[in-house]
């Protein structure tokens, strides 16, 4: 059960992602991966547009993933 909203993905997704528990392996992680995250109260967060912009998928590529991948 995802607990993103739109093309959001909280600290719970990403642990479940990365397959870390810990915030500061999944920051650690999200980091060296090159994904923009931001630092929040209930631990990281991101969007699946950063995602997709560090592994090279821009708006105008056909090939955007969308929440539904998780």
């Amino acid at each position: 059960m995802s607990s993103h909203v739109d093309n959001v993905l909280v600290f719970a997704d990403l642990q479940r992602i990365t397959s870390y528990q810990r915030r500061y392996d999944v920051e650690k992680t999200l980091a060296e991966q090159g994904i923009r995250f931001f630092r929040g109260r209930c631990g990281p967060w991101t969007t699946i547009d950063l995602i997709n912009y560090a592994g090279g998928i821009t708006a105008t590529n056909s090939e955007r993933y969308n929440a539904d991948i998780l």
